[in-house]
């Protein structure tokens, strides 16, 4: 009897622990490129899909231009139900992801296919090589490299492939952000 409460206990802290782990994924941040929906609950003619532009921006009526890319659906929420408030009291907006078309990373080199790879969710350096059709024949396994923007500076992050492949050493299979580029020489 104790070993079974024990077994139900055990369970549930695993269940609860799998529960909370869902919780504390990160959110979904907008990249230029990405289609959104924004509504205001009983304002029918505020109701309108917006493009995330090159800028990180988007345009709403009576809101107007809103800065957003890097930015959660929630966050953007509460930038535009702050815009509307000179207008509207107490507006309730609603923003749905529409379209991730703006989370590419992009494969140059000697892939397979190179051009760019839509994340569907976390993409690691492996899984964009993968989604790419793998290394080419002359690729150079000790070369290859994430450059990654930040602002108007770019950092070079070297990737140890060999090590990925291998099992070995894990650390250089980094998380791809928007917009990075992986190449392969």
């Amino acid at each position: 009897m104790v070993r079974s409460l024990i077994a139900v206990v055990g369970l549930l802290v695993a269940w609860s622990g799998q529960g909370m782990a869902a919780q504390s994924a990160p959110a979904y941040l907008l990249s230029p490129g990405d289609v959104v929906m924004i509504s205001v609950w009983q304002e029918d003619s505020l109701r309108q899909e917006a493009t995330v532009l090159p800028d990180g921006s988007i345009t709403f009526p009576l809101a107007g231009r809103i800065d957003v890319a890097g930015l959660d659906v929630t966050a953007v929420e509460k930038q535009v139900a702050t815009k509307l408030e000179k207008f509207l009291p107490d507006p309730n907006v609603s923003v749905v992801v529409k379209s991730i078309a703006g989370n590419l990373v992009y494969v140059q080199g000697k892939v397979i296919k190179p051009g760019p790879v839509q994340m569907a969710g976390p993409t690691a350096v492996l899984q964009a090589l993968s989604m790419s059709g793998g290394l080419d024949k002359f690729a150079d396994e000790s070369e290859i490299k994430v450059v990654r923007g930040s602002g108007a500076s770019q950092r070079i992050l070297p990737v140890r492939y060999k090590d990925l492949v291998s099992g070995r050493d894990m650390s250089t299979n980094f998380q791809l952000q928007a917009g990075d580029t992986l190449v392969v020489p």
